[in-house]
């Protein structure tokens, strides 16, 4: 098999003679293909196949102990110009990054398949999808990007069709940490990933292509490309507004995205529908309003801490049809990991009998890929080649103190301001110190693929293009008392907190406005039905001294970006300050 695109052959052809692959397999997404490459990874020892009565085709894999997260030091924007790609990313000459894994993918693939894979990110027949091709040695990416992407024939067509696509070259290589490295030319739209095996740093159509290289190509198209979840709000006469919200990884988007309403909620008629857990693709409509689509047509979800009581939407569809890295297994293969239930495991993430003096059974980073189609919650609209309206953008992050509960911006351009200083306590979605506080920017600091500065810029670009551009909030499930508790309850809670913010972009319930903004009064929560009421006046308190000093470091943070830091966006910092200040 091969493309009916000449451009597309001779890069294929060009790979095959460079890697010295000993097959070239081009992938068509089908059911059989798919069979056939979790038998030859069952062979091989790359799965292992799980308990077949309680979790039929469910595999487990193991990353290498030393491949186990992103690795956002060995990831790398390589535009012409280094003050193109900012102070944000890693910047290296495209010249030498191409030099420097031509010599890595040099007879790379000797002895391995080399397998094409045509992919499309978001709706197959929709406008605003954009399609990629992933060339990799590795069965599993295949089999994680036919669960994460439109992948196959159908994806091949419309890339003939085009005649334009994302080039993704991946190898594992020999997983040498000295020997890694993740490589994006966005000026080319391509991408070149080496001796990694960890799904955002092989699975190339995910962070690689829908964000970082999305995020450049959006820019030159007028759109933007964001690390955001898309959920839809049903309430009781019938209606569906939907909320796009931008979290740092690991902080929470997989369980808002499939929030499962309080019973109260639930008995007066509320639903909530999945449209997207991690990425969303936002663009301008005719309407004057902003319309997403998710590109991904799975969820690569984080394992800890997933249970019935957090996420049970998540739980419901983590039975059958699931390939999970690097969790643990009970006694009877099922997979385990810390947070799911009481019972104690067999053998942890690295296929050794559990020893708890050796650390967690399962990695903290461990994963889940499970089609979003399997969702209880899933929202036929995640097909609809249109999109769905967006209502309200939230930005979130872990703050202990300072962030409020929920605060609204007074406009676009004060909801890009808070976007841009988010800060959020870092996690295990990313190598390094977990527990510190790090700057952010719509949670995109490892995803956008250009400058910070000029990134910013084309937020307040596509506001001016919005007559009805959807209301910005931010908000911080994890404010903290003097014991060091979380204060809101959170999880399915987190519904009440979104019944005030679309009452707000209906215009039916006032708010209390405070020099950072706005903020519900301390009733307008309401918190009928739960247990034990959370201290709602610390939960939306705000100390204009801490905000002073935010201010203060938000100003020294976008002082690294020098002249790329539009004055729209200085002249708003300013003028917060200034009211701070009274």
């Amino acid at each position: 098999m091969s493309s009916k695109l000449r451009s597309l052959n001779d890069w294929v052809e060009q790979v095959a003679a460079h890697t010295r692959a000993a097959n070239v397999q081009w992938c068509d997404g089908s059911q059989a293909e798919n069979d056939r490459l979790i038998e030859l990874m069952l062979e091989s020892g790359d799965l292992e196949r799980l308990n077949p009565e309680t979790h039929p085709n469910c595999y487990i894999h193991r990353s290498d102990p030393n491949d186990v997260a992103r690795v956002e030091h060995l990831t790398f924007v390589c535009t012409e110009r280094e003050e193109d790609a900012g102070p944000n990313n890693n910047w290296m000459a495209p010249g030498e990054a191409r030099a420097l894994m031509s010599g890595l993918f040099a007879g790379c693939m000797e002895g391995r398949t080399l397998y094409v894979v045509p992919y499309c990110m978001g709706p197959i027949d929709s406008p605003l999808s954009r399609c990629g091709v992933e060339i990799t040695d590795s069965p599993y990416v295949v089999a994680n990007m036919r669960l994460m992407t439109r992948m196959g024939a159908d994806a091949l067509e419309r890339i003939e069709r085009e005649g334009r696509f994302v080039k993704g070259l991946h190898s594992t290589g020999d997983l040498d940490p000295d020997r890694r490295y993740i490589m994006h030319f966005p000026e080319e739209l391509s991408i070149q990933s080496f001796g990694s095996g960890y799904g955002g740093n092989a699975l190339l159509g995910k962070k690689c292509h829908a964000l970082r290289i999305a995020s450049y190509q959006a820019r030159s198209e007028g759109w933007l490309a964001e690390h955001m979840l898309i959920v839809g709000i049903e309430n009781p006469q019938g209606e569906v507004r939907y909320v796009a919200g931008a979290f740092p990884s690991a902080c929470g988007k997989t369980n808002l995205a499939m929030l499962i309403p309080p019973e109260t909620y639930r008995e007066a008629g509320w639903k909530v529908w999945t449209v997207g857990d991690d990425i969303c693709w936002l663009h301008p409509g005719e309407d004057g309003r902003l319309w997403a689509i998710n590109p991904e047509s799975g969820f690569f979800g984080v394992a800890p801490g997933t249970s019935e009581s957090t996420n049970p939407n998540a739980l419901a569809m983590l039975d059958r049809d699931a390939i999970f890295t690097n969790v643990a297994v009970t006694d009877d293969n099922q997979p385990w990991w810390e947070g799911l239930d009481d019972r104690v495991p067999a053998r942890d993430w690295r296929g050794r009998g559990f020893d708890p003096r050796r650390g967690p059974a399962a990695h903290p980073n461990s994963r889940f890929t499970v089609p979003i189609k399997r969702c209880p919650s899933y929202s036929e609209q995640a097909e609809s080649p249109d999109g769905v309206p967006i209502d309200a953008i939230l930005f979130g992050g872990r703050r202990a103190t300072l962030a409020p509960l929920v605060l609204e911006a007074s406009d676009w351009n004060h909801g890009v301001l808070l976007g841009a200083g988010m800060a959020s306590e870092t996690t295990a979605a990313a190598t390094g110190q977990v527990g510190v506080v790090r700057r952010d920017p719509m949670a995109m600091k490892p995803f956008c693929g250009y400058n910070f500065g000029d990134y910013w810029a084309h937020w307040l670009a596509v506001g001016d293009k919005l007559s009805r551009p959807p209301k910005i909030f931010q908000v911080n499930w994890f404010r903290r008392n003097g014991d060091g508790r979380f204060i809101w309850p959170g999880f399915t809670d987190n519904m009440r907190v979104l019944e005030w913010v679309l009452a707000r972009c209906r215009g039916e319930v006032d708010a209390r406005q405070t020099a950072v903004g706005a903020l519900p009064e301390v009733g307008d929560i309401n918190l009928e039905g739960l247990d034990a009421v959370p201290d709602m006046e610390a939960l939306l308190a705000v100390d204009p001294e801490a905000w002073r000093d935010e201010l203060e470091a938000v100003a020294g943070y976008l002082s690294e970006f020098g002249g790329r830091v539009p004055e729209t966006l200085k002249e708003m910092l300013a003028s917060v300050q200034k009211r701070l200040a009274r």
